[in-house]
């Protein structure tokens, strides 16, 4: 069985935390390889001193690291960590996926996701991932919460969804990673009956002569 290579992108939201969840459980294989790949950027009218880098390198790290966390919640997981200065439009994620050979890039959808910027920007994602792509849609806030999000969050981009050349899928409700005990191994008492050697002695009485 060939390994796959399967790309997550990292981001401080629950949409991705539900897309690695969502991978572990529907989309991973026995030795498939999971890439967790987080791309920072510095704000538009910051400025690009060394130190900043660093920081925002660093906090991107400490991010991957706790998507890390839950992949060790599986058993058996192969996770290798990418942190990289790019794009916030997607072009910096295209380029890192074609360039790991990736069989699937898992994003979490939400309002302010890269995939909408893209495809502003592009005509075919097909083509600038060339790798199928799911989206992961986690559930839907309740009413009062979903409300006051749209009053603070930035609406998303006019564009249809289903004109978009990636998979949707929609989770129902919140995922739960299960507690997965470790493989018992067998002990083995006697691994080599041969190996045992039985000694007698004879008893000695006393008065024999």
């Amino acid at each position: 069985m060939d390994v796959r290579k399967i790309v997550v992108v990292v981001e401080d939201v629950d949409a991705a935390r539900t897309a690695l969840k969502w991978a572990l459980h529907n989309l991973l294989r026995f030795g498939d390889l999971i890439t967790l790949l987080h791309v920072f950027s510095p704000a538009m009218n910051s400025s690009r001193s060394k130190n900043k880098i660093r920081l925002l390198r660093l906090k991107g790290y400490q991010l991957a690291l706790s998507f890390k966390d839950i992949c060790n919640n599986f058993f058996n997981t192969n996770v290798e960590i990418i942190v990289t200065e790019g794009d916030q439009e997607g072009g910096k994620i295209a380029a890192m996926v074609r360039e790991i050979g990736a069989s699937a890039l898992v994003v979490g959808l939400h309002d302010r996701s890269f995939l909408y910027k893209l495809a502003m920007a592009h005509n075919s994602i097909a083509n600038s991932f060339s790798c199928r792509v799911l989206a992961i849609k986690p559930p839907s806030l309740p009413l009062w919460r979903s409300t006051s999000a749209r009053t603070s969050a930035a609406p998303a981009p006019d564009i249809s969804i289903s004109s978009m050349e990636f998979s949707q899928i929609e989770i129902g409700r919140p995922l739960e990673v299960p507690d997965i005990a470790p493989p018992k191994v067998p002990y083995k008492i006697c691994p080599d009956p041969s190996a045992i050697i039985w000694r007698s002695r004879k008893s000695k009485r006393k008065g024999s002569s």
